[in-house]
């Protein structure tokens, strides 16, 4: 069977495009002798078959070997369907961890670094007549700490927060067939308060005498047309939607503005054109949606917004990092709003595109974080920079995400509370992300020990069990206003870092709860623990009461969403069953009403 056959990116749509998902030739290379016997030629023997695109360490795979491998190798053959004929074909990888070399017909096209974002290499110059052999080489250095792993355990089995690790191939292998003349990058920026689309975009190849065609429609509605003669490879343009229309404003129920309730899109068309001819179309779409701080509060389309986010770690029992189907992804976000929640934050993890296209679609705010190294170093600093420049490229033009999380509970600056060095890194990563995007928060250090931040993020596990009634309280006490919130140390850390301190920002509560609860096994761990659905209930509603009396707390995020291998702290299971009656869990969540943006 072939899995995750759909279009693998949402953003930039073409219609001329091949999966390569499926069976792949395969070997673990333990020696690292492949490079030096030339495993990238025809000739080499491989003795395994995977499934591509899940890790060898997952069931889907077909191999189920979750012991260390820190050199792996991919091979299957391909044909250029007639269609492409002439054109300029692009190998397109969803993500592959961690490092990667890529080999067509024998010969290398490159090599790309990062577990998490997407790469492409053009390799019309390698291709031959008839069949075509693809050659994938990947190092993923298991005990590395250096390097953004995320939940990905360093030791084989695993164990407490840290999950079986994802090596190789894990998202959509694919290749699609350009003209020369093509649009190479696409952003769009949306100003609600101007009623403006600003959209953004490079032109590879020869742009001399051609221009560009730009169609916006809103619910089949044609709202506008543009026509750019093209003078440079770098375009920009702005486009006022609203037009002195105030009912297109977001301020009416009518209005064009997303959010979770009224998740608006706009369907975007653009062709590159060379007199009549057309060189290259694509599909692509935006929502108009601002969000700020003002008044210690965050605020969705110049509306107080309460967040009410889940923490979501995107594993599967079967595919681990990579979902089995992209109904799989859409049916997360459908049951996480079924219990009330309008967001995640999706944890340790950069999320394949298509579950950012149905949090766009569905109306679902997501917090993008990115995996963290263990530890400090000049080379994980290195790293994690890159990978952000990467994500921020990749996932621009979401609508749905709305905060960019960099650090997370001083994983990767362990000493930060005393080391200069690290707090510069902290420092550094908000303002490197805001160099590369201003149309969203920021959140330095998620948890405690913050530097400049956005969102002061709190995180406080200690609500004790029903019977201790001590703990509780203090726990309750500790979120009631700003004061007791900024003197908490959760985890026995200071909210702010040393040269750092409360400057009005809104705060919320990103991680606490964690009630364990396993469905027909004893086993695992949570933060605290119930033994049946009745009792399950009663304590998410004695935490969640205790979060809506804060008069301080603009929002939260609760731990989590699933099970995952030894952690049974999630509202469903791992395979995604209900814990309980999920309208339940949405009646506990309505309960203490808070104002929403429409």
């Amino acid at each position: 069977m072939t899995f995750r056959q759909e279009y693998p990116r949402p953003q930039l749509v073409r219609g001329d495009w091949l999966n390569l998902n499926g069976e792949w030739d395969f070997e673990f290379d333990d020696q690292n002798i492949g490079l030096e016997e030339k495993w990238f030629k025809e000739s080499a023997e491989y003795e395994q078959k995977i499934n591509v695109p899940f890790a060898y360490q997952t069931k889907l795979s077909g191999i189920n070997d979750s012991t260390f491998h820190d050199w792996v190798w991919y091979r299957r053959e391909f044909t250029i369907p007639d269609s492409m004929n002439g054109k300029q074909i692009i190998l397109h990888f969803g993500a592959v961890d961690y490092r990667a070399m890529v080999f067509i017909n024998g010969n290398l096209v490159g090599s790309h670094e990062g577990g998490h974002t997407s790469f492409s290499f053009d390799i019309t110059n390698y291709l031959q007549d008839g069949n075509q052999t693809l050659v994938v080489r990947v190092e993923d250095p298991s005990i590395d700490e250096t390097i953004p792993r995320g939940k990905q355990y360093w030791i084989e089995k695993s164990a407490a927060i840290w999950y079986t690790r994802t090596t190789g191939i894990w998202q959509t292998v694919w290749i699609e067939a350009v003209n020369k003349t093509h649009i190479k990058k696409l952003r769009f920026t949306s100003d609600i308060d101007k009623g403006d689309i600003t959209i953004d975009f490079e032109v590879a190849g020869d742009y001399i005498n051609k221009k560009v065609e730009i169609d916006i429609t809103f619910k089949d509605e044609v709202i506008a047309n543009e026509t750019i003669q093209i003078y440079e490879n770098f375009v920009k343009r702005s486009i006022n939607l609203y037009n002195r229309k105030i009912f297109r404003t977001g301020f009416h129920h009518v209005g064009w503005n997303w959010s979770p309730e009224n998740p608006n899109l706009f369907d975007v068309k653009i062709r590159v054109k060379e007199q009549e001819q057309v060189l290259d179309t694509i599909s692509s779409y935006f929502g108009m949606r601002k969000i700020h701080t003002e008044n210690g509060m965050v605020y969705l389309n110049n509306r107080p917004y309460y967040q009410k986010l889940v923490l979501d770690q995107g594993y599967w029992p079967e595919g681990l990092l990579t979902a089995p189907t992209d109904e799989d992804l859409k049916k997360d976000i459908e049951l996480t709003k079924e219990m009330g929640f309008n967001g995640c934050r999706k944890h340790q993890k950069v999320e394949d595109p298509r579950f950012l296209y149905w949090a766009d679609k569905l109306g679902f705010l997501v917090w993008g974080e990115c995996a963290a190294s263990p530890s400090y170093s000049e080379d994980a600093v290195a790293r994690l920079t890159n990978e952000w420049i990467e994500i921020i490229e990749r996932d621009y033009n979401h609508p749905c995400i709305v905060t960019w999380v960099p650090i997370n509970e001083s994983w990767g600056v362990p000493s930060i509370c005393n080391n200069d060095q690290q707090i510069h890194h902290s420092a550094a990563m908000y303002h490197l992300i805001h160099s590369l995007d201003t149309t969203r928060l920021v959140i330095s250090n998620d948890g405690w020990e913050l530097t400049k931040t956005d969102i002061c993020a709190i995180h406080n596990y200690n609500h004790g069990q029903k019977d201790e009634v001590e703990k509780y309280n203090e726990f309750r006490n500790s979120l009631r206003t700003t004061e007791n919130l900024l003197l908490s140390r959760p985890a026995g850390r200071e909210i702010y870092t040393k040269g750092y301190h409360h400057s009005g920002e809104p705060i919320l509560l990103t991680e606490f709860g964690g009630i364990g609860y396993k469905v027909g096994d004893d086993s695992g761990w949570g933060y605290t623990s119930v033994t049946n659905e009745e009792d399950f209930l009663a304590d998410y509603e004695r935490v969640m009461k205790a979060v809506y009396e804060s008069s301080a707390l603009h929002g939260y995020c609760y731990t989590q969403l699933t099970d995952v291998e030894q952690e049974i702290n999630g509202l469903l299971t791992y395979d995604r069953k209900p814990k309980c009656d999920l309208q339940l869990l949405k009646k506990i969540n309505d309960m203490w009403h808070v104002p929403i943006v429409r």
